[in-house]
């Protein structure tokens, strides 16, 4: 089957693809993250993307426009429907990429995270492929992340800490304190 793998970083490829190609799958990677912020941070995960492509020969393509006012004007950031959104704005275009280039599927890496809600990504995914009419091959790589890491941390790619929107980045570092200034002689200082 020929399978269209969206992938948010190349940390979390390593094992989803290792995995369908082992199954007989011909696998191309789609890079598309318009939900990636700051704009250095995109960049980062994409190189991190396009080295670990050359070093294990993974046919992947690029959008490679920071997609920021993409993502605000197609994210409810006000609510809890915010990760949903951002799902649907990947994964429509992976469905809509694969259809047109003609995919048997889609899959995703970001179904190789324990910080992703499966169920939602599932039930996104699934209707953005109905609706251009083509498979969602789902998989539960979770079992195998922390060897994908293991792997990337091995191959020294860039790893990243936190999903990548700017509302994860606040939710990552909102309590770290040992960035914050402190005056010479001040308590934690």
């Amino acid at each position: 089957m020929r399978v269209l793998l969206h992938v948010c970083c190349g940390p979390c490829t390593i094992e989803p693809y290792e995995d369908l190609v082992g199954r007989g799958h011909e696998v191309t990677g789609y890079f598309c993250n318009p939900n990636i912020h700051p704009f250095i941070e995109f960049r980062r995960r994409m190189k991190a993307q396009k080295v670990l492509a050359e070093r294990m020969a993974i046919p992947t393509e690029y959008e490679e426009r920071y997609g920021l006012r993409e993502f605000l004007e197609n994210v409810r950031w006000s609510g809890d429907e915010r990760c949903g959104d951002c799902y649907r704005l990947r994964l429509s275009r992976a469905a809509r990429e694969a259809a047109r280039r003609g995919f048997d599927a889609v899959t995703t890496t970001l179904l190789s995270s324990r910080h992703q809600d499966h169920d939602l990504v599932r039930a996104v995914a699934q209707e953005c492929c109905r609706e251009c009419g083509v498979e969602f091959l789902y998989e539960d790589w979770r079992p195998r992340a922390d060897e994908s890491y293991r792997r990337a941390r091995a191959m020294n790619l860039y790893m990243q800490n936190y999903c990548g929107c700017m509302f994860s980045e606040w939710e990552r570092f909102r309590n770290t304190s040992r960035h914050l200034y402190r005056e010479p002689g001040a308590e934690g200082g």
